[in-house]
């Protein structure tokens, strides 16, 4: 049955703050895609703002909320990936997973010892590498990893996650910050439900992937010894640490200086070539701007983790949801103050923050009364 103009116009004030939302996304995207300089990101930022657009229309009536959604997960996420995949295009991190792969299978490391531009360096621990063996396009594997942890880890969430333009944009131009960020909320999660292992495993895998996974490690650590004592936060370490080092040390052994080149000097801002994540933070700001600004950004960074470390011991966290908030906000300051940053990995304070409000009902922890005396 048709509905009439006066339900039409009744279902349009029922969900006024979600059409909002959609409807600022729309009009920053479409900003972004007239301001930006780069094909994928211009191919995205058209896609998304129509997909967010509709998104609040639908949101303005009596459309169910799932539809409007699914449209803005389809118009921001879906469809994009889509369209960059056909063309082959993508962000130049894409194209560092296909070569270190390609080095992987040919030469039996994913690094180049001496690289001499920045085309021929590659940032991320040999994890990252298997994306670029598996077949098709990686974006299809590392964002098949990201969600497939959030399902696991935030069920009811996934579909709004997505839909964020923090997420939707990575998820279609390049992604490689997804799995990551997706595995060390799934570690968390299984922190909190009483899984030692099944944590350590997770977080195993997302530390073979890049160093913004191992500061998870101590803090997942540190929320199971509260829960469930020092055997069980024993054998998440040695399950994280095992599978981690697993991936990474042989590589590491038998390449020290590539390793070290590619994967420690480049992101930190210590070679001769520059890495191209520059995006106007403080600590990228501070390297470029300031007499020995990547030192004084470094010492930042270092008692910023050195000082969120010691709350961690004092205060251990005592739900999955603490632990995420502690890291969330540790990996927050570290995006801000390294040297070489970029807004994108402000995708991990973001679906850590997600978690870290996930309500306890969808969350089920182990329960323990000595836990609920454990400050967060």
């Amino acid at each position: 049955m048709r509905k009439s103009f006066g339900e039409w116009v009744a279902g349009y004030g029922r969900r006024p703050v979600e059409r909002y939302v959609w409807a600022g996304c729309a009009v920053l995207t479409a900003g972004f895609a007239l301001a930006s300089d780069l094909t994928p990101h211009r191919v995205w930022g058209w896609s998304a703002g129509t997909g967010y657009a509709l998104a609040a229309f639908l949101a303005s009536g009596p459309a169910p909320r799932r539809a409007a959604r699914a449209v803005a997960v389809a118009g921001a996420a879906v469809l994009p990936l889509v369209g960059l995949v056909a063309t082959g295009t993508g962000q130049s991190e894409v194209a560092v997973i296909e070569r270190s792969g390609h080095l992987l299978a040919t030469t039996g490391s994913p690094y180049v010892t001496a690289p001499a531009s920045v085309t021929e360096f590659n940032p991320y621990l040999p994890g990252m590498a298997v994306f670029g063996v598996l077949p098709g396009d990686p974006r299809w594997w590392l964002g098949g990893v990201c969600v497939a942890s959030l399902a696991a880890a935030l069920p009811r969430r996934v579909g709004p996650l997505l839909a964020c333009p923090l997420v939707a944009l990575p998820f279609a131009v390049g992604g490689v910050d997804l799995p990551v960020a997706g595995l060390m909320c799934l570690g968390l999660a299984l922190a909190g439900r009483g899984r030692p292992g099944g944590a350590g495993l997770a977080l195993g895998a997302a530390a073979a992937l890049k160093w913004t996974a191992w500061p998870a490690l101590p803090v997942a650590l540190a929320l199971v010894a509260a829960r469930q004592g020092g055997r069980a936060a024993l054998r998440c370490a040695g399950v994280g640490l095992g599978a981690g080092a697993a991936v990474v040390l042989p590589f590491a052994l038998a390449d020290p200086v590539g390793f070290l080149r590619n994967v420690v000097a480049f992101p930190l801002g210590l070679t001769t070539t520059a890495s191209p994540a520059g995006s106007p933070l403080p600590g990228h700001l501070l390297a470029a701007h300031v007499p020995g600004g990547t030192v004084i950004a470094l010492a930042l960074l270092t008692g910023g983790a050195l000082l969120i470390g010691v709350r961690l011991a004092v205060r251990p966290p005592g739900t999955a949801r603490a632990a995420a908030g502690r890291l969330a906000l540790g990996l927050g300051l570290a995006t801000a103050l390294m040297p070489a940053s970029r807004f994108g990995y402000l995708v991990y304070p973001l679906l850590l923050a997600a978690l870290a409000h996930e309500p306890a009902h969808r969350a089920p922890e182990v329960t323990d009364r000595s836990v609920e005396r454990t400050p967060a």
